[in-house]
């Protein structure tokens, strides 16, 4: 029984809850415009595709979504996909896959 409380308590901890509050709505905007200058160099400024594939959600759809946060945060070895957790959060990684998946704002 202690266990469960433990485990309730860590879930609800203000360190968990924060990861998963969105963005601000200022921050929201700084982070659509990296999406849209820093990924637009190699996914193409409309993020159909170029150096790197299509954004858009139906090139996304078929990919876990931890795969496109762990993607964005870490990079991809091997690739010029860089790791952008020097810039964003996880929590922000997961914000822009989501709005990756509903059709990214402009």
């Amino acid at each position: 029984m202690p266990s469960c409380l433990i485990l309730v308590l860590l879930l609800c901890s203000p360190a968990v809850l924060a990861q998963t509050a969105p963005p601000s709505t200022e921050r929201q905007k700084q982070l659509v415009h990296l999406v849209r200058q820093d990924c637009g160099s190699c996914h193409g400024m409309t993020l159909q595709g170029g150096l790197g594939p299509s954004l858009k959600p139906q090139s996304l759809q078929s990919k876990p979504v931890e795969s496109l946060v762990a993607t964005i945060y870490n990079g991809r070895p091997g690739t010029p996909m860089p790791p952008w957790q020097r810039f964003l959060s996880e929590a922000e990684a997961r914000w822009i896959v989501e709005q990756l998946l509903t059709g990214f704002p402009e």
